[in-house]
């Protein structure tokens, strides 16, 4: 009979006898009640009250009953921590079992469990196993590091763990040294600064030579290492890249786009004239083929991948148009990418493939593909210059079938063939004015009525053709009204004489009539035009309009580079960078008239209302917070002295290639009371920036901006300017993981920004923090011993006296000091701007660089923060 029995049950009383089988002296027994008991804990019952009993079952031979052990013990030991030290004896001993797979097993099981009483328990058998004989143990026990590594990063980093981890990559087994590569790249991206995969041309090759033998998610994890590395020169460049090449045909897809990104990446470096490159670029055509013959779901990936590859490196797979062609049952999602690819792919030599193609699909059921299509035609025309003519008589073949939507579409992009070509096919126009009553899109009406005002001279009953549109002008939508509006004022300007009483109707409705500010704006710029200097009308309005470009669509270049480095992953298919969304969705921050973290961001790029509300305008910013006129004669211990609180050098917060070029560096400050940000913007454009404006989201403490963002002058491209930022701490309040972390919007005149970077703790640290002494005392037993937390600061030496004005330098006080069997003992307090207080015991051993801080406070979450402010300032 099969396991499955054991889901099967439901009688009362069950947990009694359960307890009883697995207190069994028989051994067969004993296991069936531990599959029973998994069984329960499956389909969603608490088993939790035999957790001693389970454990017992624990010391055993029987892999199979202990694999089910360790399974119902991960699952249960963070409900019950208490009772999971009990198993922490077996766990020491199966690490030392002459069983590798015992080995294995109960260091995977440590790693899973996340309870921080244990994990100080498992440390010896981790580092054990890290030096295992056994190449399956220490492949295991490297992914346990990562995973000690998430439950507390400071322990890891003790006890040496990190480094034992590098030296694993110069492992002689290939899957540890994948694991490990994959262990390091799991704790860097938690840690971006720390600079864990100290990458050089001796660890690549052992990398490059592991990459042969492991499996293939271990050659996932060492080609995304080998990413991010820089090579020294071409040479370098081009022996990795052979030696990556034979990935590409890899059966796993995965593998292949990661050997895909590491050649792109490294291509940069590669020589054009070289013979190699030339090769290169020949074998990487084939593995991506290759993904195209997947399943609709992956297909969809690797188009998107091929996309960016395309606009990158046009050249891999220019002569692969046909696999780009659509079929039959190939699902929407896929045709509309592959429809994208097969446009940037077209060139002189393929253009007439690719167009009978593209008519043959503009005549298939599916109206979202066949638009797609007729767009598609007209963006071929704007490419390539000499296919221009026959994509025009194709277009004109498709208004003749009148089909409504194909009509719309085709004179959709008439309208940019014009723009691209002006005087060239104005023939056609006759054709689209037949076809004037079946327009019931605003898109295909308003690109009708721009031909109509732009070719008004050569239409000769242009005047009743927009006077037909005039009759329902408030039912039309904004797009329709405003190109309307311009169409008759150009139509005016060529024939003033017919067509006064027009301009007057449409100028009329447009501003008397209308509430929308658009169309009303425009109104009254063209009347204001019109009546005041007609010949300055004429020169803006029929002004001569830049010829449009080819490819409007393709990604920035600075954006692009950064995507490639992304292959193979999520941002790749989105096209967008990590981090690049909005963070947070589920709060707005109001900030005056305008909602930067919210949705509303076109009105944003507009409004000039962009200022902060008054109500959050402190009264006196130059003022201490102290509050108070006795302050003002520093009654309340040092208030109004200029505070000499550390300050941290500026990072960058957000990088050029993330912002569109703009690059904002800064750090945080505390001076005579007062909070600031202090920002470098840089311009690494090719456009000149202005209309900056900066909000926060709610945050753990309020910070807000005090004042708006003040940049002077439009920020010309390769120029930087300072600014500091008046800050305060009224704004609204959520708490934050980490508590500490600020999430920011920054807008300039192209687009919204964000970014969150995490500010110290000590900037909020008031000048009143200091605690009378009974008050202190009492606090402190007031304040439950489970609120104490315990922290060691190393490498510090300096004197007692020394910490306790550098300290109160960033307004933490000293309330009494005393000498207690040799040691320093520095009883100190602070306050936060929330008005939490931390009250501090700092031991000193003279000699000895190491202090011990322990931290008691009403709020426990805040030691942490506040333990690394003291690193901060002391060791600066």
């Amino acid at each position: 009979m099969t396991d499955s029995k054991y889901f099967t049950t439901t009688k009362k009383g069950e947990i009694f006898e359960l307890k009883a089988e697995l207190n069994s002296d028989k051994k067969e027994k004993k296991k069936e009640a531990v599959k029973k008991v998994i069984a329960s804990m499956t389909v969603g019952k608490d088993v939790s009250a035999l957790f001693p009993d389970v454990v017992n079952c624990m010391q055993t031979d029987n892999l199979e009953l202990k694999k089910l052990v360790y399974l119902y013990l991960m699952n249960y030991a963070k409900s019950q921590p208490d009772m999971a030290i009990m198993a922490v004896n077996t766990f020491v001993k199966d690490c030392e079992d002459p069983n590798p797979l015992i080995r294995a097993l109960a260091v995977r099981t440590m790693g899973c469990i996340r309870v921080d009483k244990i994990t100080e328990y498992l440390c010896e058998p981790l580092r054990k196993c890290l030096k295992d004989e056994d190449p399956y143990v220490r492949k295991t026990a490297a992914v346990c590091v990562a995973k000690l590594h998430d439950i507390n990063a400071q322990l890891v980093e003790d006890q040496g763990f990190l480094d034992t981890l590098k030296d694993l990559i110069s492992d002689s087994n290939p899957m540890v040294v994948a694991n490990a590569v994959a262990a390091l790249s799991e704790i860097a991206e938690s840690h971006p600064s720390s600079n864990l995969l100290d990458l050089n041309p001796q660890s690549i090759n052992k990398l490059l030579t592991a990459l042969n033998e492991c499996t293939e998610w271990g050659q996932i994890f060492i080609l995304d290492c080998l990413a991010n590395y820089m090579p020294k020169d071409d040479r370098e460049a081009q022996s990795i890249c052979e030696r990556v090449t034979p990935r590409l045909s890899h059966a796993n897809s995965a593998v292949v786009l990661s050997a895909v990104k590491v050649l792109m990446k490294f291509m940069e470096m590669l020589s054009k004239d070289l013979d190699y490159y030339g090769t290169l670029l020949k074998k990487l055509a084939p593995p991506l083929v290759t993904l195209l013959s997947a399943e609709p779901e992956l297909q969809y990936v690797a188009l998107r991948n091929i996309n960016l590859i395309v606009q990158k490196r046009p050249e891999i797979l220019k002569h692969e148009m046909k696999v780009f062609f659509v079929k039959y049952n190939d699902p929407i999602y896929v045709k509309l990418e592959k429809l994208d690819i097969m446009i940037r792919l077209a060139s002189q030599a393929n253009i007439a493939q690719v167009l009978a193609e593209l008519k043959e699909y503009a005549t298939e059921v599916d109206v979202d593909f066949v638009r797609k299509a007729v767009r598609a035609i007209g963006r071929c025309a704007i490419k390539v210059e000499q296919s221009a003519e026959r994509c025009v008589s194709t277009l004109l073949d498709l208004i003749q079938t009148k089909v409504n939507y194909v009509v719309q579409e085709a004179i959709v992009v008439i309208k940019d063939i014009f723009r691209k070509y002006p005087n060239k096919y104005e023939s056609v126009i006759a054709t689209l004015c037949e076809n004037l009553d079946s327009l019931d899109e605003p898109e295909a009406r308003a690109a009708m009525i721009w031909i109509v005002g732009e070719y008004a001279e050569r239409i000769d009953n242009a005047d009743e053709l927009l006077e037909s549109f005039l009759e329902g002008f408030h039912d039309e939508s904004t797009q329709v009204q405003l190109q309307l509006l311009t169409a008759i004022v150009k139509l005016f300007l060529k024939k003033p004489t017919e067509t006064q009483e027009l301009v007057q109707q449409v100028l009329s409705l447009a501003t008397q009539d209308s509430d929308n500010p658009d169309l009303r704006d425009r109104g009254y710029i063209y009347w204001r035009l019109l009546s005041t200097d007609p010949v300055a009308a004429k020169e803006v309005v029929l002004a001569e309009k830049p010829l449009i470009s080819e490819e409007t669509d393709l990604i920035e270049p600075t954006l692009l580079d950064e995507l490639i480095c992304y292959i193979g992953t999520l941002a790749s298919v989105y096209h967008k960078p990590p981090m690049s969304g909005p963070p947070i969705a589920t709060s707005s921050v109001q900030m005056g008239a305008v909602d930067l973290l919210g949705g509303g961001l076109d009105s944003l790029m507009g409004g000039p209302s962009f200022a902060a509300p008054s109500a959050v305008m402190p009264q006196n910013l130059g003022a201490p917070l102290g509050g108070g006129l006795g302050d003002l004669f520093d009654l309340a211990g040092g208030v109004g002295t200029l505070s000499g609180s550390y300050v941290a050098p500026k990072t960058v917060w957000l990088p050029a290639v993330k912002a569109k070029g703009l690059e904002i560096s800064g750090t945080f400050s505390r001076q005579v009371g007062s909070i600031s940000m202090d920002l470098v913007l840089a311009n690494k454009a090719l456009q000149v920036m202005s209309d900056f404006a900066i909000q926060f989201n709610r945050n753990s403490f309020g910070l807000a901006p005090a004042a708006p963002l003040q940049v002077h002058a439009p920020l010309a491209p390769n120029q930087t300017v300072e600014i500091s930022l008046p800050l305060n701490t009224v704004g609204s309040v959520m708490k934050m993981d980490p508590l500490n972390n600020l999430q920011v919007a920054v807008k300039n005149n192209i687009d919204v920004f964000y970014f969150s970077t995490l500010y110290p703790l000590h900037i909020l640290f008031v000048e009143d923090g200091k605690m009378e002494r009974q008050m202190f005392l009492a606090t402190w037993k007031d304040i439950p011993n489970e609120n104490e937390a315990q922290f060691q600061i190393k490498d510090c030496p300096l004197s007692a006296d020394a910490v306790s004005s550098k300290l109160q330098g960033s307004n933490i006080f000293t309330i009494a000091k005393r000498n207690v069997e040799g040691q320093d003992m520095l009883y100190q307090s602070l306050k936060l701007t929330n008005g939490i207080w931390v009250l501090a015991e700092l031991r000193i051993q003279p000699g000895n660089p190491n202090f011990t801080l322990s931290l008691k406070c009403r709020a426990p979450e805040v030691a942490q923060h506040v333990f690394q402010a003291y690193e901060t300032i002391l060791k600066n």
